[in-house]
């Protein structure tokens, strides 16, 4: 039922690709589709949280994804996107086959790192777990409204080393050439895998339009090539299964770029694992070419540059207000290898790279959505708490945590954003968490606490 409802060409190309297996391939259409969730490990390998990981997966019935050690499936109707663990960024719902793309990628703490096309986040928070807030980490997506989801998800699952940049990618490659340790595109595609999902994305398929995704994703991969340094990966995935923006795309860079090698290729298929399907390929440049990307006019094409809206300054100055915050509500927490920088009203922790050279300096030009860690605003002198650190802070780190099980009337006030009850001992700023994991800031005085939830993230 469901082929007759697909494009007569679409059905004609994958009868092409799959031969004998494309009626298995369509027979796969009309079943129920595999939910996803991977437990973020920046929380859940900190033993305070091992409760609340128990009891996510029994909540969920969390059974495990084969292809990726922190993914799961759950059962749809348990709904864990609507549950303050979500809130408290316990883990991210994404598609299963997804997962294999930063599996494959192989991402390490410490090195620099970018995801070239990244909202709405599921792989950019994958990598960020697997460096455990080492490293640099460039989370680019150029539309703005995706560029905005990608920077809530890098603040709700708690990262501090990566910056959220919203750029083309000639506006990168003209500045950050053979930077990058690992590179990962997860190319803007034709969306063949997302038919079950979105209905609309059956509308939007042509071939015309699988050419034209072809046309961008090898621009974008020239792009990509640039930056990358010699002995560096490059691992290309799409959510789309025809051979034009997969194989042949791959193929064809290989020609234009000898200094790259193909190092593996995977491919799911919905009918055959539990998930809507995906291409990866991972790419190795050479550690030596004689003629790198590097070298070529397109790595030495500057567009024109803007100026980094709202920076104001470095920040140091500012730092003594955090110290002193730190002193009375966050005992003992420290940052880790970076720089402080004003950016508006705010103050942020920007991650460098000092093998590189990367810091401040580095964004000038450039649109971004978030610099790095967002520690607080600076108001009149005053430091208040950015949300950000709440979750990206350890919870024994706080002066005071009034934590709650997730059922709790508390946690459900705290998350409409209602006052709730001071504890004994708990005075000025602290922490509200669900099972020892932080959702937010309070401030307790008079035996109350005044809720610091921003209002944007309140039910």
């Amino acid at each position: 039922m469901m082929q007759h409802q697909l494009p007569p060409d679409y059905i004609i190309q994958m009868q092409d690709l799959l031969g004998e297996r494309a009626e298995s391939f369509f027979n796969s259409f009309p079943l129920p589709r595999a939910s996803g969730l991977r437990l973020h490990s920046l929380k859940t390998m900190q033993e305070q949280y091992e409760g609340a990981v128990a009891n996510a997966k029994q909540l969920f019935g969390l059974t495990p994804v084969p292809w990726c050690s922190e993914g799961y499936y759950y059962i749809e109707e348990t709904r864990p996107g609507k549950h303050p663990y979500h809130a408290a960024g316990l883990y991210y719902i994404q598609e299963p086959s997804a997962m294999s793309a930063v599996e494959l990628m192989a991402p390490w703490p410490g090195e620099t790192i970018l995801d070239l096309a990244a909202a709405p986040g599921g792989k950019t928070t994958q990598i960020a777990a697997r460096m455990q807030g080492q490293g640099l980490l460039i989370a680019n997506e150029i539309h703005p409204a995706r560029a905005k989801i990608l920077s809530e998800n890098v603040e709700r699952l708690g990262i501090s080393n990566a910056v959220v940049t919203q750029a083309a990618p000639d506006e990168l490659s003209a500045r950050f050439s053979s930077f990058f340790d690992r590179i990962l595109l997860d190319a803007p595609c034709s969306g063949e895998g997302m038919f079950r999902k979105d209905p609309d994305a059956i509308e939007q398929w042509s071939l015309t339009h699988t050419k034209m995704c072809a046309a961008r994703q090898a621009d974008i991969l020239e792009h990509a090539a640039v930056m990358l340094k010699p002995g560096g990966t490059l691992t290309y995935s799409t959510c789309t299964f025809n051979r034009l923006e997969n194989e042949d795309c791959m193929e064809k860079f290989l020609q234009l770029h000898p200094e790259f090698s193909l190092q593996h290729t995977e491919r799911l298929w919905p009918q055959e694992v539990q998930g809507e399907g995906h291409f990866v390929a991972v790419l190795r440049k050479q550690d030596n070419p004689a003629k790198t990307a590097g070298d070529t006019p397109l790595a030495k094409r500057n567009g024109k540059r803007r100026k980094t809206g709202g920076r104001s300054g470095t920040g140091l100055a500012d730092m003594e207000l955090f110290k002193s915050f730190c002193s009375q509500a966050l005992p003992g927490f420290e940052l880790g290898a970076g720089e402080p920088l004003r950016f508006g009203e705010g103050l942020y922790w920007l991650p460098i790279s000092e093998e590189d050279g990367f810091g401040a300096a580095s964004l000038d030009g450039l649109r971004i959505m978030r610099p790095g860690l967002h520690l607080g605003q600076i108001r009149k002198g005053r430091f208040e708490p950015a949300h950000a650190l709440a979750l990206a802070a350890p919870a024994p780190k706080a002066a005071w945590l009034q934590s709650y099980a997730p059922d709790a009337a508390e946690i459900e006030a705290y998350l409409h954003g209602e006052t709730l009850a001071a504890h004994d001992g708990s005075a000025g700023w602290g922490l509200i968490a669900v099972n020892g994991l932080p959702l937010g800031w309070g401030k307790a005085s008079s035996g109350q606490v005044k809720n610091h939830l921003p209002k944007g993230l309140r039910r």
